[in-house]
């Protein structure tokens, strides 16, 4: 059945649950209030068209309510529908007694927070998903001065881990030919190399160009991830020559080499929720069906966090704290980029800085740059440093130009996931290895 059909079998039962309801239209009440009036309505039914149109009314109050009562919501949500306190608490006391499976099915029935059952309920409405996305990217923007909703935070990153992972995930080919609203998306989402205008994206959907998209079948007309490649020969080092306009009409039938050049994720509302591993290997399987004559994957990768990195490795005790400030100073002076002898002397130390940032900073077990944890997460290797490798603002801003080869070589993309996930072993290239002096 497909996502439309499915819709609109939900939207008939929510339709046939208004009749039972006789739900008005519009409410003379105040939004704030009927919303919460709808929520406690809503965890309370137990009938199934019922609460589909309870739910319906629910996404339709939140899509109204007026931003300033944002906050208040979710504090009522967090506040009101937490679990029972005296209920766990006597559960608690019965598992301390007796630790059997019973006992700690029971505890785990009364801890969970009434909140994440409500915010099941509001999935059943059509759109509900759709709604629990926006809501989630409305409270990560109220986290930072309202720390104290992180508990509502966790569930809802829970449960969206729950409906997200990877084998819900749909992966289709974007070309000039896809709808026009989910091409001004690709637009609109672009996140690593902005795409200016109609022109510059009909580029990038070229001939020597694959474009594809994950989408979620409760959401279908809205990706979640773009993945952009481009059809090479050899290893790619500068993002200015991969996106210049030329286009190689031969690519499709001579390349050799697939350079994943921009990954972006679309939905701020789905910050933090991990798509599971292997989403590069299933592109990467799709690019080998129509291109058999590819032997080489990789990306062509930012290095967001190095900047930052290094002026925290300044202020530490390393031993190349000296080396990392000397560096930031340099790459702080202006218009060093057109100096060739300042360009010369901070080759080596950078990159050699990097070589450490990238293969031996670590977050627990996984790479402390984000770019470098999806990549290797994936199974990836660290392959090359390509100094100047995007001598744009934003380039040199992040990474003072540096950018990274990140090689996907398919017999290893398990074992170096299994390595990584299980040691914190970073499969590293000797040439990156030997920068890094690991």
């Amino acid at each position: 059945m497909s996502g439309i059909s499915v819709r609109s079998w939900i939207s008939s039962i929510a339709d046939r649950g208004r009749e039972l309801l006789d739900l008005p239209i519009s409410t003379p009440q105040e939004p704030f209030t009927q919303l919460v009036a709808m929520c406690k309505d809503l965890v309370s039914q137990k009938g199934e068209a019922r609460g589909t149109a309870v739910a319906r009314e629910v996404v339709r109050l939140w899509e109204n309510l007026p931003e300033k009562d944002h906050l208040r919501f979710f504090q009522m949500i967090q506040n009101d529908f937490s679990a029972n306190r005296a209920t766990v608490i006597k559960a608690a006391e019965a598992f301390a007694k007796d630790p059997s499976e019973p006992n700690l099915a029971v505890l785990t029935h009364a801890s969970e927070p009434v909140r994440q059952e409500l915010l099941r309920r509001i999935n059943m409405a059509p759109n509900g998903t759709r709604a629990i996305v926006d809501m989630r990217e409305t409270l990560v923007g109220l986290l930072k001065t309202n720390r104290d909703l992180e508990p509502l935070n966790a569930d809802m990153q829970h449960l969206l881990t729950s409906w997200f992972n990877r084998g819900f995930l749909e992966l289709r080919h974007i070309d000039w030919d896809t709808s026009a609203a989910v091409l001004e998306k690709l637009i609109r989402y672009e996140a690593v190399h902005e795409i200016q205008g109609w022109d510059d994206l009909r580029r990038r959907l070229a001939t020597d160009r694959k474009c594809f998209a994950f989408f979620h079948p409760a959401i279908p007309d809205d990706p979640l991830i773009f993945v952009e490649v481009a059809l090479v020969h050899g290893l790619a080092d500068s993002v200015q020559a991969l996106l210049a306009p030329e286009i190689d009409e031969k690519a499709p039938k001579t390349a050799k080499t697939a350079i994943f050049y921009s990954i972006s994720n679309c939905q701020a509302g789905l910050k933090g929720i991990s798509f599971g591993n292997f989403l590069i290997k299933q592109v990467v399987e799709e690019l080998k069906r129509e291109f058999p004559q590819l032997k080489e994957f990789a990306t062509l990768s930012p290095i967001p966090g190095f900047m930052g990195w290094l002026r925290t490795r300044q202020k530490s005790k390393a031993d190349d704290a000296d080396l990392a400030g000397e560096v930031l100073e340099g790459l702080s002076n202006e218009d060093w980029i057109n100096d060739p002898e300042k360009v010369e002397a901070l080759r080596k130390p950078t990159v050699a800085l990097c070589a450490t940032y990238l293969a031996t900073c670590k977050r627990g077990k996984s790479p402390l740059d984000p770019t470098a944890r999806f990549h290797l997460g994936n199974g990836a290797q660290l392959e090359r440093l390509n100094w100047l490798g995007d001598t744009s603002d934003k380039g040199l801003r992040q990474a003072g130009g540096m950018m990274v080869n990140y090689a996907y070589h398919l017999d290893y993309i398990e074992k170096n996931h299994e390595a990584l996930m299980n040691d914190g072993k970073v499969a590293t290239s000797k040439s990156v290895a030997q920068l890094a002096g690991i």
